[in-house]
């Protein structure tokens, strides 16, 4: 009995068709519907950048700050930031920072003091370096946030934040202890701690 040609040569031709590239319109179609598709929202990634390039950019600029505040000039803290940070004039940056001047505050301890990270450094989708923490000094926590924009091949101080917090337990209410009596104003010596400047008496 003779085989059936046709019939087999269908089987044979029918896997060959499905394995022949589709049309152009239909490739086209599908590209089309690709596209269509909306993308996810862009994420922030983690920058590439080790400890010590951390411990140098949030050291810097809160010297940089610290310094700007003790002698009221602000022109070298924006001569270092990003672009964004210098469309502020010197004197619009005085008036920033008028109130931590106010406070006296002084951050020379965040130069030997370890900074814990609350948010590890991460390059947001508008390509600027993002990170945030604490230096845990005692009484004073002092939290911090940061903002760098590149510039000239390197990173650049384009926003920060900086906040003091309470880093010691309360002691309970009591009876108020008797004011001191005056003596002579001393020297403070350098302490590895965040502290507010303290006043002078008065003669």
């Amino acid at each position: 009995m003779k085989p059936n040609l046709p019939r087999l040569l269908l089987a044979i031709a029918l896997p060959l068709a499905l394995a022949q590239p589709l049309p152009a319109a239909a490739q086209q179609e599908k590209k089309t519907q690709r596209a269509a598709k909306p993308a996810g929202p862009d994420k922030p990634k983690p920058a590439n950048i080790d400890r010590n390039g951390v411990l140098i950019l949030v050291r810097s600029a809160l010297l940089a700050v610290d310094q700007a505040n003790k002698t009221g000039n602000y022109t070298v803290l924006r001569d270092l930031g990003a672009p964004g940070l210098q469309a502020n004039t010197a004197a619009q940056l005085a008036e920033i920072f008028a109130s931590q001047r106010k406070r006296g505050l002084d951050l020379a301890g965040v130069a030997v003091l370890e900074p814990q990270l609350t948010l590890l450094p991460q390059i947001e989708t508008n390509g600027m370096l993002h990170m945030a923490g604490f230096f845990p000094s005692v009484p004073l926590r002092l939290n911090f946030e940061l903002l760098f924009a590149p510039a000239d091949h390197q990173w650049k101080l384009f926003g920060i934040s900086v906040d003091l917090g309470n880093n010691s337990p309360q002691a309970p209410d009591g009876p108020q202890a008797p004011a001191p009596t005056a003596a002579a104003e001393t020297p403070v010596a350098p302490a590895a701690a965040i502290a507010t400047k303290p006043k002078g008496g008065t003669n």
